[in-house]
C-alpha cells in the first residue's frame, strides 16, 4: 500500500510502502522487545497521532496514525526510517504491519515530515503497538487503544471486515471483485447506468473520494447474492461519452471499467456537439432509449451524482419507449444534499417511469437503498411471472 505523505519543504521526498507481515511474523529481538514493552520512548523525537476509525462507502472501517518528526532529527545525507506496529483485538488475531521509509538527504531543518500510516478493521475493539526507529538505532514508541462500532440503528449493516480482524489496508478500487455466492433459483437479471462525473460540475477533474464513492456503489450492488447478471454502461454526461459498455455476464469487470475511466479527459468535448443546443441533454436521451428499449432484464439502475442540466429529457422522448415491464432506480450520490436540494434530470425522467430515487450520503444510506432496492426488484419480479392474468401492479 502507498502511504499518503505530506512534506515541509515540498523539496524533499520520501518513499514509503507498507505491507502486512501476518500474524505471526519472524521479528528481531529488538523489535519485538520494544513492541512487547508497550512504553513510549522518544530516542527519536516524534508525535503519533491516531485516527479515528471511520466507515467508508465500502463497508470497511478505515483508521490509522499520523507521524511527524521534525526535519532537525533527520538531518544528514540519508537515512532510513522503519516502522513496525501490531493491530490486536481484543477477541481475535493480530496483525503485524511494516512500513520502510527512504529519507534522502536533508540539510535543511526548518519544518517536519508527515508521514500516514493506514488499516482497515471490523467492529471491536483494539490495541495498538507502534514503533519507529532509524537506522542508528533511535526508536519512537507509542500505544493507543480504540474501539470500531456501528451505533444501534446501524447494526442490521453488513460490513466487509468480520468483528474483531484488522487487515492491511489496499487501494481496491478497480481490482476485481472476488467471487460471490448467488441465490441458486431466480436470480435477478439488473443493468446499470453509471455516470461517472464529479459531484461538483465545475472540478477540473474527478476527485478520488467521488470515484472511490461511485465505485464502491456499484460493488455493493454487485456483491448482493440476489442479483445473478449483470450489464453496465458507464458515462459521461457533461463529455457526452460513454466510457465503456459490458454485456450481461454474472460478474461486472472492474479491471477494465478502470482502465475505461483513467481515460476520461474532463473538458474535451466533441465540436459538433457543442453545436447543438442541449447536447447533454440529447446525449442523455439517446443513452435512455438505447439503453431502456426492449431491456431484457428485472431492473434498470441508474447510479451517479446528481446532472443539473440546462434543459430535462423531454416527456415525449420518453413515452417513445412506453411502459417498461421492469422497476427504474436512481442511487443518486450526494454527500452534501442540502447543496442541490432541487431534484436533477436522472431523477426526473426516473420519476417520469414511476421510479425509486436514494439519496447516497453515508455509508447506511447505500446499505439500505441496495437492500431495499434488491427486495423491490425481486418482488416486482415474483408479481410479474405469477400474476400473468392480473398484472404486476406498480410495485416500483
Amino acid at each position: 500500500m502507498r502511504s499518503i505523505v505530506f512534506l515541509i519543504p515540498a523539496a524533499a521526498q520520501f518513499l514509503a510502502a507498507q505491507e502486512s507481515l501476518g500474524p505471526s511474523p519472524i521479528l528481531l529481538n529488538g523489535d519485538m522487545a520494544a513492541l512487547e514493552a508497550g512504553e513510549q520512548r522518544k530516542d527519536l523525537a516524534c508525535t503519533v497521532t491516531p485516527e479515528k476509525p471511520l466507515l467508508g462507502f465500502d463497508l470497511k472501517f478505515h483508521t490509522g496514525y499520523t507521524l511527524e518528526i521534525p526535519f532537525r532529527e533527520l538531518e544528514g545525507p540519508g537515512n532510513t526510517l522503519s516502522i513496525l506496529f501490531r493491530v490486536i483485538p481484543k477477541a481475535g488475531q493480530p496483525l503485524y504491519l511494516n512500513q520502510h521509509i527512504h529519507v534522502p538527504a536533508i540539510h535543511d531543518t526548518r519544518g517536519s515530515v508527515a508521514l500516514q500510516g493506514a488499516f482497515d478493521v471490523g467492529e471491536g475493539s483494539y490495541h495498538v503497538d507502534w514503533m519507529v526507529h532509524e537506522f542508528g538505532g533511535r526508536v519512537c514508541s507509542s500505544t493507543w487503544d480504540f474501539e470500531a462500532a456501528l451505533s444501534y440503528k446501524d447494526k442490521q449493516m453488513g460490513l466487509e471486515i468480520p468483528p474483531n480482524t484488522a487487515r492491511a489496508s489496499v487501494d481496491e478500487q478497480f481490482q476485481a471483485e472476488p467471487p460471490v455466492a448467488r441465490a441458486p433459483e431466480r436470480p435477478l437479471n439488473v443493468k446499470v447506468l453509471m455516470n461517472f462525473a464529479p459531484e461538483r460540475p465545475e472540478s477540473p477533474a474527478l476527485d478520488p473520494a467521488d470515484r472511490v464513492a461511485l465505485v464502491s456503489i456499484l460493488r455493493n450492488i454487485s456483491r448482493n447474492p440476489q442479483i445473478g447478471r449483470f450489464s453496465l454502461v458507464a458515462f459521461n454526461i457533461g463529455e457526452q461519452q460513454i466510457l465503456y459498455r459490458q454485456g450481461s455476464s454474472d460478474h461486472i469487470d472492474f479491471p477494465e471499467l478502470g482502465r475505461a475511466v483513467k481515460k476520461l479527459a474532463l473538458g474535451t468535448v466533441d465540436r459538433n456537439q457543442l453545436e447543438k443546443k442541449h447536447p447533454d441533454t440529447e446525449f442523455l436521451s439517446d443513452l435512455v432509449k438505447t439503453e431502456a428499449a426492449g431491456a431484457n432484464v428485472d431492473g434498470l439502475i441508474f447510479v451517479g451524482p446528481k446532472a443539473m442540466l440546462d434543459a430535462n429529457v423531454p416527456d415525449q422522448d420518453l413515452k417513445q419507449l412506453g411502459d417498461l415491464e421492469y422497476p427504474v432506480f436512481y442511487m443518486n450520490y450526494s454527500p452534501d444534499p442540502a447543496a442541490i436540494p432541487w431534484k436533477d434530470s436522472i431523477g426526473k425522467l426516473v420519476k417520469f417511469f414511476k421510479g425509486r430515487e436514494y439519496t447516497i450520503t453515508a455509508p447506511k444510506d447505500l446499505w439500505n437503498a441496495v437492500t431495499e432496492m434488491v427486495s423491490r426488484i425481486s418482488k416486482f419480479k415474483q408479481s410479474r411471472v405469477s400474476s400473468a392474468m392480473t398484472g404486476p401492479g406498480d410495485l416500483r
